[in-house]
């Protein structure tokens, strides 16, 4: 466990990145699409739970891990990390969305219905590329 205070916990776990704002097609900020910035909001978490929340689900599986291995040995979470990474790698065409149906039930995930199954529908999505394009742009041809 680190000890070292919530002030170094903070600092050593929020990534600082470049200042710029989201700027729309004449050059000034879309405030309409990306709300209103703010330097403090970019820096630090506005609330205590925040940065426990981001993490939880990181968190949780190293806790996982970490008794499992405990449990079983090293050859357990090192086979369900492969399964896991090549779980990740099955996915459809780019310009077509991939549910990940084999990573959610590797996860348990699948037994669990949230916000995103059905607030988030990609056969509702406004973005819709060409698809040969796509292709094109992952395979590194463009």
């Amino acid at each position: 466990m680190n000890t070292r205070g919530l002030g170094s916990q903070l600092k050593d776990s929020i990534q600082i990145c470049e200042l710029s704002s989201s700027t729309g097609a004449y050059g000034i900020q879309d405030t309409l699409r990306t709300g209103f910035t703010s330097v403090k909001n970019e820096l630090l978490p506005s609330h205590v739970l925040e940065l426990s929340e981001r993490n939880f689900q990181i968190n949780q599986e190293k806790m996982n891990f970490s008794t499992l291995r405990n449990i079983q040995g090293l050859h357990a979470p090192l086979k369900l990390q492969m399964e896991f990474k090549a779980a990740k790698q099955i996915q459809r065409l780019p310009f077509l969305h991939s549910s990940n149906i084999a990573l959610d039930s590797l996860k348990g995930n699948d037994d669990y219905i949230g916000f995103e199954d059905f607030l988030n529908d990609p056969s509702q999505s406004e973005i819709m590329g060409e698809p040969h394009v796509m292709m094109e742009h992952s395979l590194g041809l463009l």
